[in-house]
C-alpha cells in the first residue's frame, strides 16, 4: 500500500509536466485584429481600442471650457464583461458619440489585447507578479487609469461598463471620486464577482494544477457559445457574424494561459461593503430576463446606491432582454442611456 501510496504522489508530481500545454490559437493579437485596428501601449502593454469621435454640437458640449475654443467634449469609456470585447459595443459605440468621444478598450485576457506574462519585460512582469497582477481587479484598476490619463484628462468622464466591467467601473469611481464624473452600470456583477474563492487560490497555485490550468479552461471555445446563448432572450440575434465575433480572439496563440490567469487572479475589492462611498449620479441598465447577472441583483443594488446629494440611482429594466441588453436591445439601451446623460442637471 505505501508502495501504491508513493507511487501516486510521484506521479502527481511529475506527470503534469509531462503533459503537452499548447494552445488552440497560432496567430499573434495585432494578426487576429482587422487590419485597420487601433492599439495604445498602457503601462508597457498593446492595449486593442475602438474610438469614435464626438458628433454632437460643439458649440453645446458638456466639458470642460477650454478658453482657445468650445468646450472639450466628456469622454465616455466602455468597459466590457467577461470572456467579451470590444465587439460587444459594436451596437452602441457611433450612436453613444452624440454625447462625447467614445473609447472601448479590451481589458487583459481578452479581445485583442496583448496577453501579459511574467516574463515579459513590462511594468506588470516580475518572479510571481511582484507587481500588479494585471488580470485582475486591482491591474484592471491601474490600467483604467492609464488609459484615463492618455485620454481623458481635465475633461468630465463617463464610465459605462457591463457585468464584470461594471464592477470595475464601480470601484475605480469609488476609490478616484474625483476622476470620474457619471456611471452607468450595465448588469453590473456586484454581488457575485466571479472568479476562484479565496480558500482554494493557494491550491490552484500547487506549480501542477496550475500547470494544467489553461487545458481546464480551454473548454470554452465550446461551451462559450452555450454561455452566449443563455445570455440572449432573442436567439435570433444570434447570427453567424455574432458567434464569429465572439470566437476570434480564441485565434490568439496563448489564449488559454492568458485566460487561466484572469480566472486565477486576485478580485481585491471593497465596492459590494462600501456602496455608500459611490458619490456619483448613476444609471443601471438590466434585462427583464438577465439569468447570468440575475434582473433581481441589479433592482437590489439600484436601491442601495445614492449620489453625494442623496439621489438614488436611476433603474432601467429592458423588456424582454436578457444580459447584454445593448447587444440585444440596443435601441432601447441607447434611448435610456442618451435621455439619461443628456437630463437637466437638479
Amino acid at each position: 500500500m505505501l508502495v501504491a501510496l508513493a507511487s501516486g504522489i510521484l506521479a502527481f508530481l511529475i506527470v503534469p509536466f509531462l503533459i503537452p500545454v499548447g494552445s488552440s490559437g497560432t496567430i499573434t493579437a495585432e494578426q487576429a485584429a482587422a487590419p485597420d485596428a487601433q492599439f495604445v501601449t498602457l503601462k508597457g502593454l498593446q492595449v486593442h481600442i475602438e474610438t469614435v469621435r464626438y458628433t454632437g454640437d460643439t458649440g453645446t458640449g458638456t466639458g470642460d471650457t477650454d478658453t482657445d475654443g468650445p468646450p472639450t467634449p466628456p469622454l465616455v469609456v466602455l468597459l466590457h464583461g467577461f470572456g467579451a470585447s470590444t465587439f460587444s459595443w459594436r451596437e452602441v459605440l457611433k450612436p453613444l458619440a452624440q454625447v462625447g468621444d467614445v473609447i472601448a478598450y479590451d481589458r487583459p485576457g481578452f479581445g485583442f489585447t496583448e496577453r501579459p506574462s511574467e516574463s515579459m519585460d513590462t511594468e506588470w512582469s516580475g518572479t510571481e507578479w511582484s507587481g500588479l497582477n494585471p488580470y485582475g481587479v486591482p491591474g484592471n484598476l491601474a490600467l483604467l487609469d492609464a488609459l484615463l490619463t492618455e485620454f481623458g484628462d481635465d475633461r468630465e468622464i463617463i464610465l459605462v461598463g457591463h457585468s464584470a466591467g461594471g464592477l470595475l467601473a464601480a470601484e475605480f469611481a469609488r476609490v478616484n471620486p474625483q476622476r470620474v464624473d457619471q456611471l452607468v452600470l450595465v448588469s453590473p456583477a456586484v454581488y457575485s464577482t466571479g472568479g476562484v474563492r479565496g480558500w482554494l487560490a493557494p491550491l490552484l497555485a500547487i506549480p501542477q494544477i496550475d500547470r494544467l490550468g489553461p487545458l481546464a479552461v480551454a473548454s470554452i471555445a465550446s461551451s462559450g457559445d452555450d454561455i452566449l446563448r443563455q445570455s440572449f432572450v432573442d436567439q435570433s440575434v444570434l447570427t453567424d457574424a455574432v458567434f464569429d465575433g465572439y470566437r476570434r480572439p480564441l485565434t490568439i496563440e496563448g489564449w488559454e494561459e492568458a485566460l487561466w490567469r484572469v480566472t486565477t487572479a486576485p478580485r481585491d475589492n471593497d465596492l459590494a461593503a462600501n456602496l455608500a462611498d459611490i458619490g456619483q449620479p448613476m444609471l443601471l441598465i438590466t434585462g427583464d430576463a438577465d439569468t447570468v447577472v440575475p434582473t433581481a441583483d441589479t433592482e437590489r443594488l439600484a436601491t442601495e446606491l445614492r449620489d453625494a446629494d442623496g439621489i438614488p440611482a436611476e433603474l432601467v429594466v429592458i423588456a424582454r432582454a436578457g444580459h447584454l441588453p445593448h447587444e440585444e436591445a440596443a435601441e432601447q439601451f441607447l434611448d435610456a442611456v442618451l435621455t439619461w446623460l443628456t437630463r437637466p442637471v437638479r
